[in-house]
């Protein structure tokens, strides 16, 4: 069994940025859809993100829909980049392993490959 980690730090300035988090949460349905260990985590200016994504009329809701449960947030920037309300909205977990940020330490000790987009 895989198990990998797709960190989304891609802002929402952009096509580029849209490009980049399409491409982490396909990454991450294929390996949701064959039953391996998978995490996505906004962070940084990613985190912008999660007050689109779950809207039900943003085009790639659905792909959001389909790894929704493996989503969480580095709690620091949430806040810094003023999501809160959408994160709490959203139900979604906050990581603040690490001096308020998600440990990336913790998840290579774990084997996961991490996927930075």
């Amino acid at each position: 069994m895989a198990k990998a980690a797709f960190v989304i730090l891609a802002g929402t300035e952009g096509h580029e940025g849209l490009g980049r988090v399409v491409n982490a949460l396909e990454g991450a349905r294929e390996f949701v859809e064959n039953d391996d260990e998978v995490e996505v985590i906004f962070d940084g200016a990613g985190t912008q993100w999660l007050a689109e994504l779950p809207e039900a009329d943003h085009q790639y809701n659905d792909l959001f829909a389909a790894v929704e449960d493996e989503v969480s947030v580095c709690d620091y920037c949430a806040t810094a980049f003023d999501v809160d309300e959408a994160v709490e909205e959203a139900g979604i977990e906050r990581l603040a392993e690490f001096e308020g940020h998600p440990s990336i330490r913790s998840l290579v000790d774990d084997d996961y490959q991490i996927l930075t987009f």
